[in-house]
């Protein structure tokens, strides 16, 4: 079972006390790693407590980085790390917005949290990112309306390293029993379809220097 992709944990991912609990999530673990496609279990900050082996492999290429690792934390790999969009195709569109709207939704519910805090932050210097954040994310989501936010059933094209694969769609299922939601936690699979070829999909973006952010180039448009 692979706990990390694209690079090692500074620290072990602190586990409850219970040995109930801990039993739970290491026989939970065996589950998701005997999944054939990308699963991952993340916790209100979208820290990732599990990934499986497909997960680790999808991002195995990706270059290190100090806060936006997959494995460490996937909501800040999706708007942050400068190699994101050789992955996730579509990026901004497809990823950024609807990660930016689940950002929200923690935020509302955990908007102490120092750790969403510090995302926030991270928002907030850059522009452009900050202005989609602030007023272009409340655009699209109503015209995309609430269900376009939501992760469950959303269709995603991938970028993935295979060349077996390559520009596939993945559909994301939320498959999270429970006693792990009871936990705050949330498993989210990526399904993987047969390669596909779509008519003005996105192909992959040249990859960008390092220390270069992988931030919003655009904001949404507002509506009259």
């Amino acid at each position: 079972m692979h706990h990390q992709a694209g690079g090692q944990r500074s620290a072990p991912r602190p586990v409850p006390e219970s040995c109930d609990v801990r039993a739970y999530l290491q026989d939970y673990a065996v589950l998701v790693e005997a999944v054939p496609f990308p699963s991952l279990v993340v916790d209100h900050r979208w820290d990732v407590v599990m990934a499986n082996s497909a997960f680790e492999t999808l991002f195995r290429g990706v270059r290190p980085h100090a806060t936006a690792m997959p494995g460490e934390n996937f909501l800040r790999f999706v708007l942050f790390h400068p190699d994101a969009g050789e992955i996730l195709g579509e990026h901004e569109a497809a990823w950024c917005l609807p990660m930016l709207a689940q950002f929200k939704t923690a935020v509302d519910h955990h908007g102490h949290d120092h750790e969403l805090q510090a995302i926030r932050r991270d928002i907030a210097h850059d522009p452009i990112m900050d202005a989609a954040y602030r007023q272009g994310l409340a655009h699209w989501i109503s015209a995309v309306g609430e269900s376009g936010t939501r992760l469950d059933g959303a269709v995603r094209l991938l970028l993935h390293p295979d060349p077996r694969r390559g520009s596939s769609e993945c559909r994301i299922v939320d498959e999270t029993p429970p006693a792990l939601r009871d936990l705050g936690h949330r498993r989210l699979t990526m399904i993987l379809r047969e390669p596909a070829r779509r008519p003005g999909a996105t192909v992959r973006r040249p990859r960008r220097p390092r220390g270069e952010a992988a931030h919003l180039t655009v904001v949404p448009a507002a509506r009259n």
